[in-house]
């Protein structure tokens, strides 16, 4: 049976890490060092965390539900690919180990943040209108595709970061409101874990009393998190994604390196 301070440590982290990943992506880099410090092993870890966080992506997805529409063509291009990469991540998740991985994360955090960072000036540098959507070659395209489905083979197998790098990737193609980018990131994300979720289950490697208790938090903070979101001016928005990656980065290199 768990203690209070664990209810409570798991709860709390569970929602600040929903409103995190309604925002930007990353908050299985704080549930998932809580369920260790719990004294979960890192695999079952990993794999409760995924499973807490996709049941409570249903927040999130309500609270962009009026961008459903204007990303309804990126959803066919994208979600077959997702599904995929999301199903193999996660059987190579239990099969081979998590180090080699879990060296790549910060590296991969940073670039992606760099390059959501640079953003604007790509596009000034293309020729895009900062207020109008780009319409990017069909090789653009596949090129996004492809990268999409890296991003779900990595979010299966362990997911931090992984909205960080799918904005990035929509930027690039041209996508330039942040809001339409979060509606499409959350969507994706949540077939990605869903599918990683549904096989850690049939693994076995799921601690249902947390999962339980860390779904209730992060259905709160992922709906928290894209309501008062979208209250937020496009800048104050990027700028706070911009934030959410560097920091997450900084914690992952100190942890790696220290």
């Amino acid at each position: 049976m768990m203690s209070l301070p664990e209810l409570l440590g798991l709860s709390a982290a569970a929602a600040v890490a929903g409103a995190i990943n309604a925002v930007a992506g990353g908050g299985t880099l704080l549930t998932f060092p809580v369920l260790i410090f719990f004294g979960t092993g890192a695999v079952i870890a990993n794999a409760t965390s995924t499973l807490a966080l996709v049941i409570g992506t249903a927040g999130s997805i309500f609270g962009f539900r009026r961008q459903f529409g204007a990303v309804r063509a990126w959803l066919l291009r994208f979600v077959p690919v997702s599904v995929l990469g999301g199903w193999l991540g996660s059987v190579l998740l239990t099969r081979t180990g998590e180090s080699a991985f879990a060296r790549l994360v910060p590296f991969l955090i940073l670039f992606a943040t760099i390059l959501f960072l640079a953003q604007g000036a790509f596009r000034r540098f293309a020729g895009f209108e900062e207020k109008e959507p780009a319409h990017p070659h069909h090789r653009a395209v596949w090129a996004a595709i492809v990268f999409q489905f890296a991003v779900a083979v990595y979010g299966g197998y362990f997911g931090a970061g992984i909205g960080i790098l799918m904005l990035a990737s929509l930027g690039f193609l041209g996508l330039c409101d942040i809001h339409e980018m979060n509606a499409l990131k959350n969507i994706l994300g949540s077939l990605i874990n869903v599918v990683a979720a549904l096989w850690f289950v049939r693994s076995g490697l799921i601690d249902w009393a947390k999962a339980g208790v860390m779904s209730i938090g992060a259905l709160g903070g992922y709906f928290l998190g894209a309501h008062f979101s979208q209250r937020l001016p496009q800048r104050a928005a990027r700028n706070l994604v911009t934030a959410i990656g560097l920091t997450i980065s900084a914690i992952m290199f100190y942890r790696q390196f220290r």
